[in-house]
């Protein structure tokens, strides 16, 4: 999909707008979501009280010492994220953007060639980063030279890049650790899609263990629920159990991605240039098969014959009339390859506006005409289950 930058700022994404644009960072683009807004405020009302107790000298002011901690732990974020990105580009992946959200950030890569080894490693690189950090705020705070609100901050940054650093390497998907199952399942089987499904198991399996602890455990135990910690809690197990069902409908649909074939999926179909006629188009196809696509000067094809548009010509009109007449147009560049198959079919036609795409061999002869429902079919399986139900 693609992204404009308005003068205002704003990140437009399918004419809504997505964030604000905080700039490039190694030629990254940087976005905040306007969701990040929210968990800054839940920062704020949450810790501006405890700081109060903390600091009664500082008044209204710990709500902005509240707005730091929120501050301190977006940084942490974007470095995690700059972690990924960087790392990647040692192996040249194209990174399009990293966005700073309500559930902490993620980066987007354009183009990539993963293999088990540098999805871990680029995976991993996040955590590390916060480990980094952490590392960096105890040194600090080991110095004793900061006291007061200073030293509160540093001890606050030290331990959200540890805790950032930790959950993140649980071994689940949608967390990075969950690459390191999806790695092991890829490498051992030879196949992503299958490392891909485990891991967003595991992803489940790491929702079911935190809400075990921090509901259910306490309400056994007879203790008093804290409010914060089970909104936390539920929230973060709700995006955590969202994302991992996502991750395994993935891998479900890349496990078929080598259905995903123009040859094999497409309907028969021969071609004729555009000034032929209809009566040239019922010597080819007299009952409406094979299709029939007109192809220009260029030889691309460029229009697709309806049959019933061909059974309205009257009789004896059929050489007079032009094919054209009785043709639609086809998308600018609706054509795929014989050979066009798996995710490289797809990436190409998701850019393409129509729903039929003329299929040529390497000469550039029509040989048939792929419907994108049929593509659509082969990656979703919803053929098979009907055929399964007949």
């Amino acid at each position: 999909m693609t992204e404009s930058t308005t003068g205002a700022g704003n990140v437009r994404r399918n004419g809504l707008r997505e964030g604000i644009a905080l700039g490039r960072i190694a030629g990254i683009r940087v976005v905040l979501s306007y969701s990040w807004f929210v968990i800054a405020a839940f920062t704020v009302f949450a810790y501006g009280p405890i700081l109060a107790q903390e600091f009664p000298r500082l008044g209204m002011s710990v709500y902005l010492v509240a707005f730091a901690y929120a501050l301190l732990l977006l940084f942490s974020v974007l470095v995690h994220e700059l972690a990924h990105a960087l790392t990647a580009k040692i192996y040249g992946w194209s990174t399009d953007k990293i966005v700073l959200n309500l559930w902490g950030g993620h980066t987007s890569f354009e183009e990539f060639t993963p293999t088990p080894g540098r999805s871990l490693i680029v995976a991993l690189a996040g955590p590390a980063a916060n480990f980094v950090l952490a590392a960096a705020g105890w040194a600090v705070i080991s110095a004793g030279s900061l006291t007061g609100v200073a030293a509160n901050l540093t001890f606050i940054f030290m331990l959200a890049n540890f805790v950032i650093a930790i959950f993140n390497i649980l071994p689940g998907l949608p967390l990075d650790g969950g690459r390191l199952v999806e790695s092991a399942v890829w490498a051992a089987t030879g196949n992503q899609a299958k490392g891909t499904i485990a891991a967003g198991w595991a992803g489940r399996l790491i929702v079911v263990a935190l809400v075990l602890w921090f509901v259910v455990r306490p309400w056994l135990s007879g203790q008093l629920p804290d409010i914060t910690q089970m909104v936390i809690t539920v929230l973060v197990s709700g995006f955590l159990w969202v994302s991992a069902s996502d991750a395994i409908q993935q891998g479900k649909l890349r496990s078929r991605l080598h259905l995903v074939d123009a040859a094999a999926l497409a309907e028969p179909a021969v071609g004729l240039p555009e000034a032929a006629t209809v009566a040239d188009v019922l010597r080819l196809s007299p009952a409406g098969f094979p299709a029939v696509v007109l192809f220009g000067s260029d030889r691309r094809p460029k229009q697709l014959v309806n049959p019933k548009s061909v059974a309205e010509v009257p009789a004896g009109a059929e050489a007079a009339t032009p094919a054209s007449a009785v043709s639609y147009q086809l998308d600018v560049g609706a054509y795929v390859l014989e050979s066009d198959k798996g995710q490289d079919l797809l990436k190409y036609l998701s850019k393409i506006n129509g729903s039929e795409y003329a299929v040529v061999d390497d000469n550039g002869i029509v040989t048939g005409l792929l419907h994108k429902h049929a593509v659509l079919d082969a990656i979703t399986g919803r053929e098979a289950q009907r055929n399964g139900r007949r």
